[in-house]
C-alpha cells in the first residue's frame, strides 16, 4: 500500500478535478506483477494500467488501490468490472471515494462478485494524500491552504514596506512545490500592488492545467502594467471586483487577457468567491496573502490548512505589518488551534504546517 501511495503521488498536478490513485497488483505467490497510477490526460485508471501489466498473473492476485475503485461508467469503463474480469481475488483499499457516483458502490460491486474487500489499511495517509479531492467532494467548495512567510516576530515587511526576501531560497523552492499541487493561487489587491508578483508555478514539474491566479480587487485597482496583467494571456488571471468598479479599467484588463468577475460582494464575500471557483472545477486554492485577506479567510472559518514559513530574523517596529489582520480572537481560549502539526527545517527557516481544529458539531 505504501508503494501504491507513492505511485499515486506521481499524478500530483495532473489529476484535478479527479483524485490521486495508485495501484499495485501482487500475485498469489507474493510477486509484484503490475503497477499503475492515474493521470487525467491519459484517461486510463491506475487499476487498468496495473492489470494490463499483470496480464494472466492477475488471476487470484491482490490489488492494492489507494482509493475505492469506481463502479460507474464515466470517462472510462468501471474499474470494478476490469478487476472482476481479470480474476482479482482480493482488493485492499484504505478509503471510500466520497464522490456520490462511487461512494460505497465500488466496494459493494466487488463483494457481490465474490471479491474479498479489505479497507482501512494506511487510511490516514491515503486521506491526507487526497485531502483536496475529498474536501471538495464533501463540502462542494475548494480546499483552502493559507501560506504565509514571516519574521520571528510575525512581520511580513518592514515599516517601509520592504519584504524581499524574508525567507531563504529553500523556503521559496518549497512554496513552488506547494503551488504545483494547487489549482489556483489567491491574493488581495494590496499584495498585488505592493509586491507586483507573477504568482506562477515555477517548480518545473508537469501540470495538467495552468495555475489560475486569483485577485480580490473590489475597486479594480490592478495596474495594466503589473506582472499579473501583462501575462494574463499566458497564465489565467481571474479578478473578483464590485459591480460599481470602473468599466473602462475592466475593458483594459480584459483586453490583456484577464477575466473580470463582478458581483455585489466585490470579492469580499469569500463564500461566494469559493463557490465560483468550485463552479470552475477548481479543487484547491493556495492563499498567499496579504494580511487582510489572510485575516478575512480565518475570521470566516474558511481555512482548511495553514503553512507558516518563519525566518530567524527580527524586523521590529510598531508600524511594520504583521502576517494576519482581520478581527481575530478576543480571548486566547478563542484562538485558532492547529492539529496534526508538522515542523520541518527549510534551510535556516522553519516550516510549520497544521490544520485548524474545528467543532464539526
Amino acid at each position: 500500500m505504501r508503494r501504491a501511495l507513492s505511485l499515486a503521488a506521481r499524478g500530483i498536478g495532473q489529476v484535478s478535478p479527479g483524485p490521486l490513485v495508485g495501484c499495485v497488483i501482487v500475485s498469489s505467490d507474493s510477486e509484484v506483477v503490475g503497477e499503475g497510477f492515474y493521470i487525467y490526460q491519459e484517461v486510463k485508471h491506475a487499476e487498468t494500467i496495473a492489470l494490463e501489466q499483470a496480464g494472466a498473473k492477475s488471476k487470484g492476485a491482490t490489488a492494492y488501490v489507494t482509493l475505492e475503485p469506481h463502479a460507474h461508467e464515466g470517462r472510462t469503463p468501471p474499474c470494478t468490472e476490469a478487476l472482476i474480469k481479470a480474476g482479482i481475488a482480493r482488493v485492499v483499499a484504505p478509503i471510500e471515494d466520497p464522490n456520490p457516483l462511487v461512494s460505497g458502490k465500488g466496494f459493494a460491486r466487488l463483494r457481490e462478485a465474490g471479491v474479498k474487500v479489505q479497507t482501512g489499511l494506511l487510511e490516514p495517509e491515503a486521506a491526507r494524500q487526497n485531502e483536496a479531492y475529498i474536501h471538495s467532494m464533501k463540502r462542494a467548495r475548494p480546499f483552502v491552504h493559507l501560506k504565509l512567510a514571516s519574521s520571528l516576530d510575525g512581520k511580513i515587511a518592514t515599516r517601509k514596506g520592504d519584504s524581499r526576501w524574508i525567507t531563504g531560497e529553500e523556503s521559496r523552492a518549497r512554496v513552488h512545490e506547494l503551488r504545483h499541487k494547487y489549482d489556483a493561487i489567491l491574493v488581495g489587491a494590496g499584495t498585488a500592488s505592493a509586491d507586483n508578483p507573477l504568482l506562477t508555478d515555477r517548480s518545473g514539474k508537469a501540470r495538467r492545467r495552468a495555475l489560475v491566479r486569483v485577485v480580490l480587487d473590489a475597486e479594480l485597482t490592478l495596474s495594466p502594467s503589473s506582472h499579473l496583467a501583462a501575462t494574463a494571456k499566458e497564465f489565467p488571471l481571474l479578478i473578483f471586483t464590485s459591480e460599481s468598479a470602473s468599466e473602462s479599467q475592466s475593458i483594459v484588463l480584459e483586453k490583456l487577457g484577464a477575466e473580470v468577475f463582478r458581483d455585489a460582494g466585490g470579492g469580499r464575500n469569500l463564500e461566494r468567491v469559493l463557490q465560483e471557483l468550485g463552479r470552475r472545477s477548481i479543487q484547491s486554492v493556495l492563499v498567499e496573502g496579504g494580511a487582510n485577506v489572510a485575516g478575512a479567510f480565518l475570521d470566516a472559518g474558511l481555512v482548511d490548512k495553514v503553512s507558516f514559513f518563519v525566518a530567524p530574523i527580527i524586523i521590529g517596529g510598531r508600524d511594520a505589518p504583521t502576517a494576519i489582520k482581520g478581527t481575530g480572537a478576543e480571548k486566547i481560549a478563542d484562538a485558532i488551534k492547529l492539529q496534526d502539526v508538522e515542523i520541518r527545517e527549510r534551510g535556516r527557516d522553519v516550516e510549520i504546517t497544521g490544520y485548524p481544529l474545528r467543532d464539526e458539531g
